[in-house]
């Protein structure tokens, strides 16, 4: 998997910058050799691996998602995953024109229906360091700890629950979201008042 990732990174900055027709076609057959390997590893097909995969252009970035980190009451605040049926911290990809804590604000009306603050940075992790499963994209996770200002609890289109948890009573956690791990080394983080940053 973290070949194929490499490989389509490498296809796709020399497709962006290259004028030669002839690295043009051997960059285009490093990417399809990209595809082919994660339809032989991977459940997805060629045609979704190829729409979310291998169809972006310009020099190849990680993807960039946002979470909101809210405590009350000793306990941290998670939705329920339609999409999974697990449970994360609300948040979601960083949209184009958003700053990180305008993300976090928007991602957590839209699925708990609460209104927060961005507060501060708690961390800026590299998903490939942690237990998460294996994606096709290079991710960085952000984790904002933000605090309630308004609203009211309830699901949004992409949640069915929202509710507060302590630490000894954690639900099935969406790993491809966050990590028990990190859901405890938040807990510590607010209870020890650190001023530290979580950074990969």
């Amino acid at each position: 998997m973290e070949w194929a990732k490499q490989i389509q990174a490498i296809s796709q900055t020399g497709l962006e910058y290259s004028k030669d027709i002839y690295d043009i076609e051997r960059f285009e057959m490093l990417r399809d050799m990209s595809v082919e390997i994660l339809n032989e590893y991977t459940d997805v097909g060629v045609e979704k691996i190829k729409e979310l995969f291998a169809n972006e252009t310009g020099y190849a970035t990680p993807k960039v998602d946002v979470r909101c980190v809210i405590f009350q009451d000793n306990k941290i605040l998670l939705v329920k995953e339609r999409l999974d049926g697990a449970w994360a911290l609300p948040g979601g990809w960083a949209d184009i024109g958003l700053s990180p804590k305008e993300v976090a604000v928007k991602e957590t009306k839209e699925e708990s229906g609460l209104d927060v603050k961005a507060i501060r940075l708690l961390g800026v992790l590299d998903k490939k360091f942690h237990d998460h499963p294996p994606t096709a994209s290079h991710v960085y996770k952000i984790f904002i700890l933000c605090e309630i200002v308004g609203g009211q609890i309830a699901a949004g289109l992409e949640t069915s629950e929202v509710a507060f948890f302590d630490e000894d009573h954690l639900p099935d956690l969406s790993a491809e979201r966050n990590t028990e791990k990190q859901i405890k080394k938040l807990f510590e983080m607010i209870r020890s008042d650190t001023k530290e940053v979580m950074l990969d």
